[in-house]
């Protein structure tokens, strides 16, 4: 079969199944013109992560004239290149990753995938692979998936260039990092993650770009970056599906 009649028979089954299954709305039950978009109100209630922003760690900044690095990347440099994220981790993008991470919603994994791409164009194009920040074994088990490795396999895709799905592993569980301060949280993951045998040839002088859903203070990017540069990776940039913005920045002033 050749390519183009592969083509036209997957719009074929897509038009049946159209027609079996109207297609509606990701997150609500609008009809909308194609299985896995969302209607004009659900995609409004999205924002997205557009300049300014901090060149370095990717988080937004509330007003432009800040600089081209936020306070904490100029005073601590990341050892990551560069991150970037699609979403401000909102109620908006709550509506998609939360489904996405616990309620088994993994076709929300292509849409996330797109917005991705677009806010990583320039580290997609740059990368050499693609591996997902890793599950402990045990909520792996639980959950079933990694959503972060959903979305790397999406964007591998898109970018023609390998996802090492078990590049990375989390060598013990550690627990939600949320409201802890930046120290506690670099001594909660020190030495949290490590490179499989099987990779640590597979990244020698080559550049990573490291997939999460949500990117929150960076600690866990850090901590996985380190982990990729120690085992001889060339360099490393963080791709995420949202990013909480720093509340220190969005404090009015």
């Amino acid at each position: 079969m050749t390519a183009g009649a592969g083509l036209a028979l997957r719009r074929l089954g897509l038009a049946a199944l159209d027609a079996v299954l109207p297609p509606h709305c990701l997150t609500c039950d609008a009809a909308v013109d194609a299985q896995g978009s969302l209607c004009g109100a659900c995609f409004g209630t999205l924002s997205f992560v557009t300049a300014p922003l901090c060149q370095r760690c990717g988080v937004p900044f509330p007003h432009a004239g800040a600089g081209p690095a936020c306070p904490g990347c100029a005073a601590r440099p990341p050892p990551y290149d560069s991150a970037r994220a699609a979403l401000r981790y909102d109620a908006g993008a709550q509506r998609l990753l939360l489904p996405f991470k616990h309620a088994d919603r993994t076709d929300f994994a292509a849409p996330l995938a797109r917005h991705m791409a677009r806010a990583g164009a320039v580290l997609l194009e740059r990368a050499d692979l693609v591996a997902p920040v890793p599950l402990h074994w045990r909520r792996l088990l639980a959950r079933r998936y990694n959503q972060a490795a959903l979305l790397g396999a999406r964007l591998a895709r898109r970018a023609a260039i390998p996802h090492i799905p078990d590049l990375l592993r989390r060598t013990r569980p550690t627990p939600a990092l949320g409201d802890r301060g930046a120290a506690e949280r670099a001594a909660l993951l020190a030495g949290a993650f490590a490179v499989s045998r099987r990779g640590a040839a597979r990244i020698s002088g080559r550049r990573v770009l490291l997939v999460d859903d949500v990117m929150t203070s960076g600690a866990t990017a850090e901590a996985c970056a380190r982990a990729l540069l120690a085992a001889g990776a060339a360099a490393v940039d963080v791709l995420a599906a949202a990013r909480v913005p720093d509340p220190r920045l969005e404090a009015p002033r």
